[in-house]
C-alpha cells in the first residue's frame, strides 16, 4: 500500500482519537462513559465530512478552474460539480443530531 499525505494525516488523527479515549480515566456510570463516546462520534462525524469535502473540493476546484479557462460558457454547469461534495458537511453535521 503507497502512502500519501492524506494517508498518513487520516491514520494519525484516528490514532489520536483513540489514544484520548484510552487515556481517559475509568467512570463509574457508564452513562456518563457512554456521553463521552457519543461526543467523540459527534466530532468523528462532522470533523471527517468536513475533511473529505475539502480534499474532494480541492481538486475538483483546480480542475474546474482549468476547463473554465478553455471554455467559460461551461461555468455555471461545472459548478454545481464543485458544490456536489458539499453534501457530505450536511450528512456528517445531520449524524451529529441523530448521535
Amino acid at each position: 500500500m503507497i502512502m500519501t499525505k492524506y494517508n498518513k494525516i487520516a491514520i494519525v488523527a484516528v490514532l489520536f482519537a483513540l489514544a484520548g479515549a484510552a487515556n481517559a480515566q475509568e467512570v463509574a456510570a457508564t452513562a456518563a462513559n457512554n456521553e463521552g463516546l457519543a461526543a467523540i462520534g459527534k466530532g468523528l462525524a462532522l470533523g471527517l465530512g468536513a475533511i473529505g469535502t475539502g480534499l474532494a473540493q480541492a481538486r475538483i476546484g483546480s480542475s474546474l478552474i482549468g476547463a473554465v479557462a478553455e471554455d467559460p460558457s461551461k461555468a455555471g454547469s461545472l459548478l454545481l460539480y464543485f458544490l456536489l461534495p458539499e453534501t457530505l458537511v450536511i450528512f456528517g453535521f445531520l449524524a451529529l443530531f441523530l448521535i
